[in-house]
């Protein structure tokens, strides 16, 4: 069981009556993030209170009116998942910035300049967000907030979602190490020659070109052909 030396509040209101566990700051966002699936160590009390700090318990009744049981473990993951998280000014920080990497890299891969085809750089995405104040939400994943952060960088810099479509035709002695590779890109289409080469088609965000030759040429010493299909 985690200590009271480091633990912090999670807590929700339910019909105006707060409902609050201590939890250790690091299991618990952890368990809310997923990254953890049980909830042994996170606890560091095992009881649900109106007030930890006053030593003010909730009744089995009170309990029950708001969560339908009286387990405190159940009525715990529920206040973990959904309610507030007194988190510490680091995790908030690191939180954050995890985030803002993971919105940036997604912008890279999926957007691109439409002033000159290829993707923005990683330092010019994140001086426009700074720019441009964009909220990063620390809890919500990051693909879900790519729409709203392209909202708020349009006024600073041209983005454009482009998704390109390429041909890749792979030598025989290549074929067979590289598909699962291919595959992994998205084939739209595949052939497979007497000879044994291999003929895909794949599909994929515009500023994904650049990793995906590189890779392609890796793998294959070069043999590989590509072409950018209009």
């Amino acid at each position: 069981m985690a200590t009271l030396d480091n633990s912090i509040t999670a807590h929700m209101e339910i019909s105006g009556e707060r409902f609050e566990v201590m939890v250790d700051p690091d299991l618990a966002l952890a368990f809310r993030l997923g990254q953890k699936k049980e909830l042994n160590n996170v606890l560091t009390v095992e009881e649900i209170f109106k007030n930890f700090r006053k030593g003010e318990r909730h009744t089995s009744s009170s309990l029950q009116k708001a969560f339908g049981t009286t387990d405190a473990f159940v009525i715990a993951e529920r206040i973990i998942r959904n309610g507030e998280l007194a988190l510490t000014t680091e995790q908030k920080k690191k939180m954050l910035e995890d985030k803002r990497k993971q919105i940036v890299a997604i912008l890279m891969r999926e957007c691109i300049d439409p002033r000159t085809g290829a993707p923005h750089t990683q330092l010019r995405l994140e001086q426009s967000m700074d720019a441009a104040r964009v909220h990063i939400d620390g809890f919500r994943d990051a693909a879900s907030q790519v729409e709203d952060v392209m909202k708020a960088l349009r006024p600073i810099i041209p983005l454009k979602v482009e998704r390109v479509r390429v041909a890749v035709k792979v030598p025989p002695e290549h074929a067979q190490r590289i598909y699962g590779t291919l595959k992994g890109y998205g084939i739209q289409k595949e052939e497979w020659a007497r000879d044994g080469s291999l003929i895909v088609v794949i599909e994929m965000p515009a500023g994904m070109q650049g990793e995906f030759y590189d890779k392609i040429n890796r793998a294959t010493a070069g043999a590989a052909e590509t072409k950018l299909m209009k």
